[in-house]
């Protein structure tokens, strides 16, 4: 057993030690412990514990901390049943994302052929002069988006995922099952998601919940003074997990996007910038299908909301550059999805040939932008805003709109949402059975938007401090079942989905942390 466990960290060590050569990172390691190694405070004698110190005192030893912090997290993602390294195990979601997949890029060429514009061209000159004019002003950018609509929507995709059958579940009431009991996926249970959130669930001081309460340390009068002044020490150590875990207790709103920033490893560098810039050249010579889309979606979701209508202009910059975005389509790696591919045109249909449409490979739908209008809060340089958004993306929302049987899927996040409101809410559950209402339905949007769009700001970066300190999505179905129990006597007294819908229209009043803190503390 322990030599099966050495061979498993030598393993690791070599894995690490050869992805660690080829990241942009890699260089600055190098060249700085050079400059070290030749510097006088390196004794020849003492050579290993010289350089070690050395290298604590300039700061590498931390920078290269968090960089297998990093791998190790994205490297969590890759997660797979004995090693596999097949994306997606179970062949029958395989299937369902294959054919999701076709139906995205059915929809796309529909409307392409419908509209009569191709799928990528060149900017012309003048359009190229034009777009860059008003980059920072792009609502003023004058384009027809009348005949396009989004490729799909959340309740489209909800159908395709209510349409999945486990080849070995026989239902015993025949077709047309009311929820997800057909896909026998294991999901946590209440008692398991109170040792995951143990901060929560042991009902500590936490803000959120009560920030003007006084401070356990006398030194500082409230409890908001005493983290803002801890959060100042953790952003000192620029050490990513001790932020992460310094976050499971609520972040004052001063520190939130640098603390964020530390632990996606998404702070900015001379390089990020060059990037970005990089990135926007790409959007200013090529005219994309999808930038009509990203425009149309922009405009139906953030330029409607009293909390992001005045973020419109940086959020068609950060949506149009992450459509350029190659790096994006590492997610693929370990996602269950693949990207769209197109031929070129008038070419032969060959390998040669063939190029991922878009460039991300990431097809934008309605509500998309809502991942990203919440960083506007966050941060007022785009380069800034961009990076950690991306870094958001590629480790967690990504998974809300794909077929997959990850723990941190949207599926097993229904399922999720369902047990525990069938297990907590027996009353609510059957209810909504009698009238006929599948309760996912009522909460879907919720759990595919991460909430964006639906909680006021501020409760919504609550809610989002909870998924970075835990690293997990499971706290969005918690939520979504504590909002259904906290307005539970007055989803009994209607018996439509409109009602229904009505009933919970507005989530303004809802206290995210104290609510999150009701559902897991112990009976």
């Amino acid at each position: 057993m322990d030599d099966m466990k050495d061979k498993s960290i030598h393993f690791t060590a070599q894995k690490l030690t050869e992805e660690i050569k080829n990241m942009p990172a890699y260089m600055k390691f190098y060249s700085g412990i050079q400059k070290i190694v030749s510097s006088t405070c390196v004794n020849k004698y003492e050579f290993k514990e010289t350089l070690l110190q050395a290298i604590k005192q300039a700061g590498i030893e931390t920078q290269l901390r968090n960089t297998v912090f990093h791998w190790v997290r994205s490297h969590n993602n890759y997660d797979s049943i004995n090693g596999s390294s097949i994306k997606e195990p179970l062949a029958y979601l395989r299937k369902a994302q294959m054919q999701w997949e076709k139906r995205i890029h059915k929809s796309l060429n529909s409307m392409c052929n419908e509209i009569g514009v191709p799928l990528a061209r060149f900017r012309l000159a003048s359009e190229k002069d034009d777009l860059e004019e008003k980059w920072t002003e792009l609502s003023t950018y004058d384009v027809d988006l009348s005949q396009y609509r989004p490729v799909y929507a959340p309740k489209d995709f909800l159908e395709v995922l209510l349409c999945i059958r486990s080849p070995n579940y026989r239902s015993m009431y025949g077709e047309g099952d009311w929820d997800f009991t057909q896909i026998p996926l294991r999901v946590k249970t209440l008692t398991e998601l109170r040792c995951l959130y143990v901060e929560l669930s042991r009902g500590e001081p936490l803000l959120g919940v009560n920030p003007h309460m006084p401070s356990a340390v006398g030194s500082h009068p409230t409890l908001e003074a005493e983290r803002s002044v801890l959060g100042e020490k953790v952003l000192a150590s620029s050490h990513a997990p001790v932020a992460q875990e310094f976050l499971k207790r609520g972040c004052p709103r001063s520190l939130r996007g640098r603390i964020w920033a530390q632990i996606m490893g998404s702070c900015i560098h001379p390089e990020h910038v060059e990037y970005f810039n990089s990135l926007k050249e790409q959007v200013l010579q090529y005219d994309l299908m999808v930038d009509k889309l990203i425009l149309k979606d922009v405009h139906l979701t953030a330029s409607n909301d009293d909390q992001y209508f005045v973020f419109e202009d940086v959020l068609y910059q950060v949506m149009l550059c992450f459509s350029r975005d190659t790096e994006v389509l590492s997610l693929f790696n370990h996602s269950a999805g693949n990207p769209v591919h197109a031929v070129l045109k008038n070419k032969p249909a060959t390998v040669e040939n063939t190029v991922v449409f878009p460039p991300s490979g990431i097809i934008p739908f309605h509500g998309f932008t809502m991942y990203a209008a919440p960083f506007c809060y966050l941060y007022d340089n785009p380069v800034a805003l961009y990076h950690t958004f991306r870094a958001f993306y590629l480790r967690y929302w990504f998974r809300l709109h794909e077929v997959s049987s990850h723990e941190q899927g949207l599926l097993c996040l229904c399922l999720l949402f369902e047990r525990l409101l069938q297990r907590h809410e027996p009353q609510l559950w059957f209810h909504f059975k009698h009238i006929n209402i599948q309760p996912v339905r009522v909460v879907f949007k919720w759990l595919m938007r991460a909430f964006s769009g639906h909680l006021p700001p501020e409760q919504l970066l609550y809610l989002w401090d909870m998924i970075l300190a835990y690293d997990s999505l499971e706290i969005l179905p918690l939520l979504a079942v504590s909002i259904l129990s906290f307005r539970k006597d007055n989803l009994l007294l209607v018996d439509t989905l409109s009602s229904v819908e009505v009933v919970l229209a507005d989530l303004s009043s809802v206290a995210v942390m104290t609510l999150l803190q009701l559902a897991l503390l112990h009976d």
